[in-house]
């Protein structure tokens, strides 16, 4: 499928961020990648993988491998970084969009729980994305925590890993208590951008167009996996597809 297969200008933009990339082995990282790629594009089983891929226990230890070892993020953030630098933006960015999804999950298990607004009864997705709509960071948990709980988590998670943020746009859901204690403990302002009659503000609608890019992935239309650690892999292994797709 063309829109899982790496051209030779994205595998060579990407191919420097893996490790040991040079490494003789049976099956080559692109087309493990490109295997990664199908799971998140189909939406199927691993076991499932067409034989054209490399074994399915091999592709799956790769993507729990790099899952484990946080390559996922550094990937996506060097990615980032670079198609920012090809718009002529800095490369850091200094303000970010965040928002959140509830999604169902399925009979596998793992965490989960109700969230009385929406009537799901899975999980949410916390997601902070740069002005462009590019992925910074991302948090799931069950759905039954607050947004400002979760938000709090997420922001946490930002401070340890990335620089120079100091603007979050929100919508209402984020006011209050929340405000206060982001700026005061982690240094970040939180603008509310409130909606209007018939509108959407554009802050709010960039986000909510990088959820509407992720639902062409049928991997996540649902939450798929057992841990919530892999749910996060997949949104970020989502973030990098949609990247390579700007080289």
């Amino acid at each position: 499928m063309d829109t899982i297969r790496l051209t030779n200008t994205q595998w060579q933009v990407i191919k420097s961020m893996l490790p040991d990339v040079n490494m003789k082995r049976k099956y080559d990282l692109k087309q493990i990648l490109e295997a990664m790629f199908y799971v998140l594009r189909t939406g199927c089983q691993w076991r499932l993988l067409p034989t054209v891929y490399p074994k399915w226990q091999l592709v799956y230890y790769y993507f729990s491998k790099w899952r484990d070892l946080e390559l996922l993020d550094d990937v996506n953030n060097l990615l980032r970084e670079q198609a920012r630098s090809k718009l002529g933006r800095n490369k850091q960015c200094s303000a970010a969009i965040i928002d959140s999804q509830s999604v169902k999950t399925t009979r596998i298990g793992g965490l989960r729980g109700f969230d009385g607004n929406k009537k799901i009864n899975g999980r949410k997705r916390h997601i902070l994305t740069d002005t462009q709509g590019n992925l910074i960071t991302c948090l799931v948990h069950p759905a039954n925590i607050h947004d400002s709980k979760g938000a709090e988590l997420l922001l946490r998670r930002l401070k340890e890993n990335i620089f120079g943020i100091r603007l979050i746009f929100a919508d209402s859901a984020y006011r209050g208590q929340l405000i206060q204690t982001t700026k005061s403990k982690l240094g970040y302002q939180i603008q509310i951008v409130k909606r209007s009659i018939n509108k959407i503000s554009p802050r709010r609608w960039v986000v909510e167009r990088t959820f509407a890019w992720f639902e062409n992935f049928r991997r996540l239309s649902k939450d798929f996996e057992y841990l919530l650690e892999s749910s996060e892999a997949m949104i970020k292994l989502a973030s990098i597809k949609l990247l390579l797709n700007k080289f």
